[in-house]
């Protein structure tokens, strides 16, 4: 396991693991440690031996949000730099290999954006997703929002986003915030069991999944039809398919 003062990572077969480390904080998100993870999100991105990566955070904190010294001296300084911040962020969410979150404890503010932007989330009974930022007179500014109202509803967001309300893992799993919930004790394994079994999977295959999901999520159910459609004859046509066939009726034939 490799280490730097933010995040430790590891590689387990072609599975990714990055470690939120400011266990002194409850992993809040300093840009030094956004840059961290988006660096090393973007590397693994490039390194066709990786497949899928895992985020984790500790037992107390996935992460407990921004920074909030780090954000009050730069307000005081009138250095804050959202956009900055905005696009780091963005180069986590728009990795184009799966990511997994595992969540235990605080995922709140842009510990929850974090969380949110990964495309499985397991989650151990301790874990809370929360928005607090209203609390403080601001509000999220990494997509909590707009991923929320489209995951559980205009409903329940605002009531998360006008009360700083948290919801429960088991809250967040019947509201299909989450894939589900895992005990803490297993968490960190059944994550690794889970990217493993998708690195298992036909690589193509799995890439145009995602992305087709990702970009249906926001469609008309006609046009995400149709996206599936031509997503699905894209992956007829790669020879990992044709292979994998052949190899299917040559064994069942």
């Amino acid at each position: 396991m490799e280490e730097n003062s933010n995040i430790l990572t590891e590689v387990r077969g072609n599975v990714g693991i990055i470690t939120l480390n400011r266990p002194e904080v409850l992993n809040a998100v300093s840009l030094e440690m956004l840059n961290d993870i988006s660096y090393q999100v973007q590397t693994w991105d490039y390194d066709e031996n990786i497949r899928v990566m895992i985020l984790q955070g500790n037992d107390k904190a996935f992460a407990a949000g921004i920074d909030v010294k780090e954000l009050s001296f730069e307000i005081s300084q009138q250095s804050f730099a959202l956009k900055t911040w905005q696009e780091e962020f963005s180069k986590i969410a728009n990795c184009s290999k799966p990511l997994v979150a595992a969540v235990s404890g605080y995922a709140l503010g842009l510990g929850c954006d974090l969380a949110l932007a990964c495309d499985i989330i397991l989650a151990a009974e301790s874990a809370r997703f929360a928005y607090p930022e209203t609390s403080i007179g601001v509000i999220p500014a990494f997509g909590g929002c707009t991923r929320l109202v489209h995951t559980i509803g205009r409903a329940q967001t605002m009531e998360l986003m006008l009360t700083g309300k948290a919801l429960t893992a088991e809250e967040a799993a019947v509201n299909g915030l989450i894939s589900r919930v895992v005990p803490l004790s297993d968490l960190k394994e059944e994550a690794v069991r889970v990217a493993m079994r998708i690195a298992e999977q036909p690589f193509q295959a799995v890439m145009q999944a995602k992305e087709t999901v990702k970009q249906a999520e926001n469609m008309s159910l006609q046009n995400g039809i149709e996206l599936e459609s031509k997503s699905c004859r894209l992956t007829i046509n790669t020879q990992e398919f044709r292979d994998l066939l052949a190899q299917f009726m040559q064994k069942n034939g």
